[in-house]
């Protein structure tokens, strides 16, 4: 296979993994926040969900990572 088009091919990946995660992180901060702000006294658990949930998202981009360098080194 084409060196080049592997290469494209896990930048396209990557960017779209990465646009979405990004997407998907500031729509969980943005509703933590209103949550806070609406409900200070339950913050501390709204913190510890948000935290969770913002591993959980990069896990995923990590992931995209990890194969867009194995398809770049592996073929």
């Amino acid at each position: 296979m084409d060196k080049a088009l592997i290469a494209f091919a896990a930048a396209i990946a990557i960017s779209i993994v990465g646009a979405i995660s990004a997407i998907g992180i500031s729509r969980v901060a943005s509703k933590a926040f209103e949550s806070m702000a609406k409900q200070p006294e339950v913050a501390s658990n709204i913190q510890t969900s948000l935290i969770a949930a913002i591993v959980f998202i990069e896990t995923c981009a990590i992931y995209a990572l990890v194969i867009a360098l194995l398809l770049i080194f592996v073929f």
